[in-house]
C-alpha cells in the first residue's frame, strides 16, 4: 500500500495531518496528543471516604498506565474505520453517557440499547444493562469488539495499528516499561483509566456531614420520599452509591473477586456467588438486575425475563435518555413509569406487588413527583464532568 499524507484545516484553523501506514488494510488518522508536560495524577485520584475512601493507586493504577487509558478512551483508531471512540458514546459533560437513544457505530448502524453511563465502576459488582461483565478489564474491550459498536473484531490487527501510530510506543513504555503494544496491555491501560473515573462531590455529597441542611425544602421532600417505605427507591437505589450494593462492593480485579470493607474497615477479598453483589444486597442472585415493569412482554429480554441492570442513580440529571432502551426523555417521565405506569409481568420485581400480585403503583401528587426529580438532581457532580483528568487529550 502506498503512502499519503494529506492535511485538512477545520472550523477554527486547526491543521490536522492524516498519515496513513501499513497496518493490514487499515487507514490510521493521525491527530494532535495534547497532553501536559507534567503526567497527570491519577493514582491519588482516591474515593471520598462515605464511598470507601479507596486511593486508586493502592488498587493497582499508576499515573501512566491511566494516561495511556484516557488517551486509548478517546482514540478513533480503536474502531475499524478510526471513527468511534469510546468516548463518542460516553461523553464526558453527559456523565460519560450519550445523549440519543441509540448510538451510532462505526458503520452508521446503530446500538439496540442506550449507552450506560460511567458511574464510579470500581464500586460495581456487574456492568452492562445485563450484567454479563464482572469486571472492568472484561468490559474495557467488549465494544472495541463489537460488530455494530466499533467493528475491531481483530485484536492483531488493532495492535499493529496502534503500534504503527506515533504517539503510542512511547506511551506504553511509559506504562508499561517496554514499547509493545499488546491487547493486554490496552486493555489494562482502559481499565486503570475508568477506575479513576469517580464522582462523589455532588450537592448530595457535600451534605452528608449535617443531614442535609443544604438541601431546598423540596430536595429535603424528595428525599424522604425516595427514602420512604412508600416508594421504596432506596431498596434498589442503595445510599451513598445509589446502586443495588450501596457502594460497599468494590470491583478491582478481574475474574468473579470482590473487595469490600469489614466492619473494622479492613479490605476483604471474597469470590462473587455467581458473579452477584454481596453484603446484604438482595438482587446478588440476578446479578444486580430486575424487572421494573417497563412492558408485559419485553421485545428485548435482557438478562432474561426484563430482567436488567439496577443503574446507580449518580449524575442522573445528565444521563437521559433513560432506561435500557431510553424510552424516557426526562426524569419527570421516569418518576411517571414508577407512580402510574408499572406493566404486570410474570418476573414482575415483589416491591411493584400488592396482595394480589397486581402491580402496585405510588400515586404521588404532583408536588411529590416534582419533589422526587428535585432530589435526583443533588446527585449531579459537575466537577466529575469539568475534571480535565478525564476529557479529551486530543482537544485544541
Amino acid at each position: 500500500m502506498k503512502k499519503f499524507l494529506f492535511t485538512t484545516v477545520l472550523a477554527l484553523g486547526t491543521v490536522v495531518a492524516f498519515e496513513a501506514c501499513q497496518s493490514g488494510d487499515v487507514i490510521v488518522a493521525e491527530k494532535k496528543l495534547n497532553l501536559p508536560t507534567q503526567t497527570m495524577r491519577y493514582a491519588d485520584v482516591q474515593l471520598p471516604a462515605h464511598l470507601g475512601n479507596t486511593r486508586m493507586g493502592d488498587i493497582g493504577v499508576t499515573d501512566n498506565g491511566a494516561t495511556l487509558g484516557r488517551v486509548l478512551f478517546y482514540d478513533g483508531k480503536l474502531s475499524l474505520n478510526n471513527q468511534i471512540a469510546c468516548a463518542s458514546c460516553h461523553k464526558q459533560a453527559y456523565g460519560f453517557s450519550d445523549i440519543t437513544q441509540y448510538s451510532k457505530g462505526f458503520e452508521g448502524a446503530v446500538t439496540t440499547r442506550n449507552a450506560m453511563p460511567i458511574v464510579n465502576p470500581v464500586l460495581n459488582s456487574t456492568l452492562f444493562w445485563d450484567s454479563r461483565s464482572s469486571s472492568i478489564e472484561d468490559l474495557a474491550l467488549r465494544p472495541v469488539k463489537n460488530h455494530i459498536e466499533m467493528g475491531m473484531e481483530s485484536m492483531e490487527m488493532l495492535t499493529k495499528k496502534l503500534a504503527n501510530t506515533s504517539y503510542y510506543p512511547d506511551l506504553f513504555e511509559k506504562a508499561f516499561g517496554t514499547r509493545e503494544v499488546t491487547e493486554e496491555r490496552i486493555q489494562s491501560a482502559m481499565s486503570q483509566f475508568m477506575r479513576t473515573i469517580i464522582t462523589g462531590n455532588s450537592k448530595y455529597d457535600q451534605g452528608m456531614d449535617n443531614m442535609h441542611a443544604n438541601f431546598t425544602p423540596l430536595e429535603k421532600m424528595g428525599y424522604n420520599i425516595f427514602t420512604s417505605d412508600k416508594a421504596k427507591c432506596s431498596s434498589c437505589h442503595m445510599e451513598p452509591n445509589f446502586a443495588p450494593n450501596g457502594g460497599n462492593n468494590m470491583m478491582i480485579f478481574p475474574g468473579n473477586n470482590n473487595v469490600f470493607n469489614d466492619p473494622n474497615g479492613n479490605f476483604v477479598f471474597e469470590p462473587l456467588p455467581g458473579g452477584g453483589g454481596m453484603g446484604g444486597n438482595p438482587y446478588a442472585q440476578t446479578l444486580g438486575t430486575t424487572n421494573i415493569g417497563l412492558d408485559k412482554v419485553y421485545a428485548d429480554p435482557g438478562m432474561g425475563d426484563g430482567h436488567f441492570r439496577i443503574p446507580s442513580l449518580r449524575n442522573i440529571e445528565l444521563t437521559g435518555p433513560y432506561m435500557h432502551d431510553g424510552r424516557f426523555n426526562t426524569l419527570a417521565e421516569v418518576v411517571e413509569h414508577y407512580n402510574s405506569g408499572v406493566q404486570a409481568h410474570p418476573k414482575l420485581d415483589h416491591k411493584f406487588r400488592d396482595a394480589n400480585g397486581n402491580p402496585t403503583h405510588l400515586n404521588l401528587s404532583e408536588v411529590e413527583k416534582q419533589a422526587l426529580v428535585a432530589f435526583l438532581k443533588t446527585l449531579t457532580d459537575k466537577q466529575m464532568c469539568a475534571d480535565t483528568k478525564y476529557s479529551d487529550p486530543f482537544s485544541n
